[in-house]
């Protein structure tokens, strides 16, 4: 996310501030293939509904 990007962020905060929303999605809203092409949050949810 940073390297190639250095000079995309004027200041660390902007820089904080991107990684904390890429954070969030990347555990909350990606789909991935090895999940069954659910998000994680739907995939937790799902495995909670079954158990």
């Amino acid at each position: 996310m940073f390297y190639g990007n250095e000079y995309t962020y004027q200041s660390l905060k902007e820089l904080k501030v991107a990684m904390e929303e890429y954070i969030k999605y990347y555990n909350t809203q990606r789909i991935t293939t090895k999940l069954k092409g659910l998000t994680p949050v739907q995939f937790r949810n799902q495995s909670l509904i079954t158990a």
